[in-house]
């Protein structure tokens, strides 16, 4: 039966400073636990607290008889900062990059400390969400208030998975409104602005122990990839497949930010440039060495080249050109380039479409605008229909004008090489010019195709012209290439060649060209203009 008493104790008398026996202060209890053994801890001086101790005590051995235990009593008992010690070795046994745990575990326990709290019963909902209402105060941005926010939320609800609480006590603290209070928003480069700051890189000179033309590759790199710095200053010679159908570049896992090997095409301009820079780099190491992506020296190269060529690094709205500007950069080309949702979200690596549609996409009112344009116009009762595409083509915001990569010969529409008598062209690849088109469709009617020719001849009715449409076919067959993932970087606008890389890009190109017809079965004669 359980009992409280008081302790013999041997003291030293301060006033003769001899060593007498004498009974302690506290009151001890004496019980027998859930399996028999008998149990003597201290209690408090004051016999009532001691009682109601010890009761409670009894209780505990009572239920844990009965089989009722209280699974986190022991974790309760335990030091918070034990518990921030045994989440920051989870996170490093997890591979979970060292400065990403430095980061979290400091402003978890930076919280943690603001908040007083010694035991995990002491780390409330409202005591977390008063030290962050100060954090603010203080002038720190409601981003990095959240940013502490997911950082001891990350920490409860490991203690919740870890079985150490039964439940998460932030659970329901939301995020601040980051809309509210931007400080540094980003904005992408024009095509004219990225031009320029690649030729100001490559010429100027070095900038934090990296050539420049080691720098305006490092940006031409970000922009046409989307590739983060850390990740950039991963890459090896190795790490490239220029050769392949497309040509790819591979970031391995364990510089990738979700721990994965990413396999990214490149598209076909990037390659003309990239092939015989890499061509001057050592096998098996990086191509751009050094510290500064840890160091965080990419931005600073960056600026200095912006000033250079006269680019402002915040514009008059207050957005900046960073070197995470040129992610930016990458996704929003692919979004006015048409690329799905989708497909963006996968080549630029992210976990949510939320992410890459509202965060990393910036789209102007001439965007939206176009997009306008698309729509039928509409249509009042006496009065002719006005389509906005006109007016938009006199402003010159509806882009550049989407033309085939293969035209037939004489067709003057910007095609990329022009097409082999055995094709037949498709509706869009007309000429622009209708007396042209009157007789070609004439001649074509009196001589008819002979050699791969898909009709005897053409017709002049548009009813006959549409059923033609309807049965137009390649002569030759496209074979369908299977990938990692969704090659769209050909939707992106081609890389403006400097002009230190022409000579390269001119030889690389006639290259892909021939090789390309070579093993398509085309003739290299019948690419010649008539």
């Amino acid at each position: 039966m359980a009992s409280l008493y008081k302790k013999p104790v041997v003291v030293t008398d301060p006033k003769t400073g001899e060593r007498v026996k004498t009974k302690s202060k506290k009151w001890w209890g004496r019980f027998r636990d859930e399996n028999g053994i008998e149990r003597r801890v201290p209690l408090a001086a004051d016999k009532s607290a001691a009682q109601t101790m010890l009761n409670d005590k009894v209780r505990q051995v009572e239920r844990k008889a009965a089989g009722i235990v209280d699974r986190f009593d022991e974790q309760r008992r335990r030091s918070i900062k034990e518990h921030l010690d045994d989440f920051e070795r989870h996170l490093k046994a997890k591979g979970v990059s060292r400065e990403q745990v430095k980061l979290v575990t400091y402003r978890a326990r930076k919280i943690i400390e603001g908040c007083k709290s010694a035991f995990t019963g002491d780390l409330t909902a409202s005591r977390v969400q008063s030290f962050l209402a100060g954090l603010r105060d203080t002038g720190t941005s409601i981003q990095t208030s959240n940013h502490y926010l997911r950082a001891i939320k990350q920490f409860t609800r490991w203690l919740v998975k870890d079985r150490r609480a039964g439940d998460d006590p932030l659970a329901f603290i939301s995020m601040q409104n980051v809309a509210t209070d931007r400080r540094h928003d980003r904005r992408p480069f024009t095509e004219d602005e990225l031009a320029k700051v690649l030729n100001t890189a490559h010429n100027g000179p070095p900038v934090l122990e990296m050539a420049g033309p080691d720098r305006a590759m490092l940006y031409a790199m970000a922009a046409y990839t989307g590739l983060r710095a850390s990740e950039l200053a991963s890459l090896m010679p190795d790490s490239f497949a220029l050769d392949d159908s497309p040509p790819t570049v591979t970031v391995r896992a364990a510089y990738s930010k979700h721990r994965r090997d990413d396999v990214l095409p490149l598209q076909v301009s990037l390659v003309s440039i990239v092939r015989p820079w890499l061509a001057t780099k050592s096998s098996g190491q990086p191509i751009w060495p050094g510290t500064w992506a840890r160091d965080k020296y990419a931005g600073k190269m960056l600026q200095r080249d912006l000033d250079t060529a006269g680019i402002p690094y915040v514009d008059a709205n207050g957005l900046y050109a960073d070197f995470h500007a040129l992610r930016h950069t990458f996704i929003t080309n692919m979004v006015k380039a048409g690329v799905s949702p989708k497909t963006a979200q996968l080549l630029a690596r992210h976990s949510t479409i939320d992410l890459t549609m509202n965060v990393y996409t910036s789209l102007t009112v001439h965007d939206q605008a176009s997009a306008l344009a698309a729509l039928p116009a509409v249509h009042v009762p006496g009065h002719s229909p006005v389509s906005d595409a006109g007016v938009l083509r006199a402003t010159g915001t509806d882009g550049p004008k989407k033309v085939p990569t293969m035209v037939p010969a004489g067709a003057e529409n910007g095609a990329i090489r022009l097409a082999p008598n055995e094709c037949q062209p498709a509706p869009d690849c007309t000429d622009d010019t209708s007396q042209r088109r009157r007789t070609r469709r004439s001649k074509d009617a009196k001589t008819p195709i002979k050699k791969g020719g898909l009709c005897a001849g053409l017709h002049h009715s548009a009813s006959n012209e549409q059923a033609e449409r309807a049965r137009f076919e390649l002569a030759v067959p496209v074979r369908a290439l299977r990938f990692s993932r969704p090659v769209h970087s050909a939707a992106l606008p081609p890389l403006r060649i400097p002009a230190w890389a022409s000579s390269h890009c001119r030889r690389s190109r006639v290259k892909t060209i021939l090789q390309s017809n070579y093993d398509s079965g085309i003739s290299h004669s019948s690419m010649l203009p008539p």
